[in-house]
């Protein structure tokens, strides 16, 4: 495909199911680099034909007796914390794959694979990439409108679960999915009654006696399936190989300095690209680190364990990282350790952080924060830990690939000069040139030169540092001004009694938008709240135009989430259209 190739015209209709072969069907759907870029990106040594079946043996064969994984929750009938070596991880890597193998799972076939913080995921996730079958990950909080459109739409073969997690019975929508998906031959259920499904612990065999092996996956095919960050509609997928993904994992770990004594806790959901990749979990064991598993993502889970395990390196979406900067107040107000005291560095990403928020980590963590700003589709920015303290606070960072290309651009796709805000555009060695057998997506996604439009708004400073201003949906247009979100949110977080804010729009007849603040409190200020009319002024004494100003102050305890525990700003706006729509 030339680099004038449009993403995604390969595909001009949904895929037949009904076709023989698996690896057709993936190829069917994705959008490949031009060979172009992918000589040129092996050339450069970002692709070194790695593959995460390889590098796992790899692994395994220079460390075998070291840690690799940490799982507090333990198993039916084993202690409370299991701990497997690289050895360990790689044998049962080997025997999943020949149980998968044995009951017909084959290379290119999809797997949706919805796991919570458990050793299993790893197991499971490397079975899959030793025979070249495809993850799709799924999130614990998806339900049966994701499930069944992932199940339905890869066409998979197979769904592995928990029993019962959070409360709720993932058998019940399992056995729902099942009887209306054709494809979906297998559901393994990890720990629990299986309900009359198949116990995950059945299936690794001995890979002795597993028959013929198969094809090797290759460095340049389709590894996983992962999920778009998008907040309307049922997310798109995200073919990542095995050259782009790893390429991502060891810049990571290199920008993030881990190595052999690192300790990463998974805290976030581990399926999610952020917790995995940003070094994440993978990025770990890339770097022959500890990976730590947090069953529960609450200071009163995770401090105890980063105590315990010595974790030096965690990520956290800045809703999680609020709380926990309260916590760590409140236990050195009490005059008693926070427990952190092994923790380095703290990356906060998935949405941007305050300014306010961030100066706050190192004095109350005591330990280096790294902004991260990325998409699951590709592009990573990281502050870099040498970076000045004002740069590590006031900025996203700067992208992992000296071949990653950004453009910053206006709503004709100028290109803008630096200091100016305008939409994100990118591609590079790690960033896909396509979603998964979705050409209209594409097409409105993706330049004809395969530039990825990422639909946020940012500014990119002299040093290359780039600032997040928002989504470009974020991007309030109030009788022809415009207010970004991020701005004012910022501002409201100044104020002592504010412990988060996240500004919407809300329709109006007259401007077509006003601007709704909604405020979750300190703990302390929520007997006696500050009135609407007190967080306005306050905002307005901080030197901001009047427009600027929330029109409308919704005082809330908490949030709505997405899956990850980002906030849910497409609920956030459902809500205020509602509420005026009854007023």
């Amino acid at each position: 495909m030339s680099e004038s190739t449009t993403p995604g015209e390969n595909v001009t209709e949904p895929l037949d199911l009904d076709r023989a072969d698996p690896v057709e069907r993936v190829l069917a759907g994705f959008t490949p680099y031009p060979a172009e870029f992918a000589e040129r990106y092996r050339a450069a040594g970002h692709w070194r034909g790695e593959t995460f079946g390889s590098m796992l043996r790899e692994r395994a064969a220079a460390h075998p007796d070291r840690i690799a994984v940490v799982d507090p929750a333990g198993g039916p009938g084993e202690d409370p914390t299991r701990r497997w070596t690289y050895a360990e991880l790689d044998r049962r890597a080997d025997r999943m794959a020949a149980g998968l193998r044995a009951r017909g799972i084959r290379r290119g076939d999809r797997v949706v694979v919805q796991l919570p913080n458990t050793a299993e995921f790893f197991e499971v996730v490397f079975g899959l990439f030793r025979i070249g079958a495809l993850p799709v990950f799924a999130l614990p909080a998806h339900r049966y409108t994701e499930i069944s459109y992932f199940c339905a739409f890869t066409g998979a073969v197979g769904y592995v679960i928990p029993a019962v997690e959070g409360g709720f019975d993932y058998r019940e929508l399992a056995t729902r999915v099942q009887a209306e998906t054709p494809s979906l031959r297998h559901v393994l259920v990890s720990g629990g009654d299986p309900g009359g499904h198949t116990p995950l612990a059945a299936v690794p065999v001995d890979p002795a006696g597993a028959g013929a092996e198969g094809p090797e996956p290759r460095p340049g095919d389709v590894a996983f399936l992962q999920l778009s960050g998008g907040s309307t509609g049922v997310p798109k997928l995200i073919p990542r190989t095995h050259d782009d993904y790893i390429y991502s994992l060891r810049g990571s770990v290199e920008l993030c300095g881990q190595d052999e004594r690192s300790v990463y806790l998974v805290v976030l959901p581990a399926a999610h690209n952020f917790p995995l990749s940003s070094p994440g979990s993978l990025g770990t064991l890339y770097a022959g680190g500890r990976v730590v598993l947090c069953p529960q993502p609450s200071p009163e889970t995770a401090f105890p364990l980063i105590e315990r395990e010595g974790v030096t390196i965690t990520g956290l979406v800045p809703p999680l990282a609020l709380l926990w900067l309260e916590a760590a107040e409140r236990r050195r107000e009490g005059g008693g350790p926070t427990g952190l005291e092994s923790l380095e560095v703290l990356l906060v990403g998935g949405a941007k952080f305050s300014e306010e928020a961030a100066r706050r980590v190192r004095p109350v963590l005591g330990c280096t924060l790294q902004q991260v700003f990325g998409m699951a589709e590709g592009l990573v920015n990281y502050t870099r830990l040498d970076d000045p303290e004002e740069v590590v606070v006031t900025t996203q960072g700067r992208p992992i690939s000296p071949d990653d290309e950004v453009r910053v651009v206006d709503d004709q796709d100028q290109d803008l000069p630096d200091g100016a805000t305008g939409h994100l555009l990118t591609r590079g060695p790690y960033t896909i040139r396509g979603y998964w057998n979705a050409p209209a997506h594409n097409a409105a996604s993706f330049t004809t030169d395969g530039f990825y439009r990422t639909g946020d708004l940012v500014r990119r400073t002299a040093t290359g540092h780039l600032v997040v201003e928002g989504r470009a949906k974020d991007q309030i247009n109030r009788g022809g001004e415009k207010v970004a979100a991020e701005e004012i949110e910022n501002h409201l977080l100044a104020h002592p009694a504010v412990h988060d804010a996240a500004v919407v729009s809300m329709p109006d007849p007259y401007l077509g938008e006003r601007t709704c603040a909604y405020v979750v409190l300190r703990e302390e200020h929520r007997a006696r709240p500050p009135k609407s009319v007190e967080l306005k002024r306050f905002v307005r004494g901080r030197g901001l135009a009047d427009f600027k100003v929330p029109d409308r102050v919704e005082f809330v305890d908490a949030f709505p989430a997405t899956g990850i525990g980002k906030v849910s700003k497409k609920d956030l706006r459902a809500a205020i259209a509602a509420t005026l729509t009854t007023s």
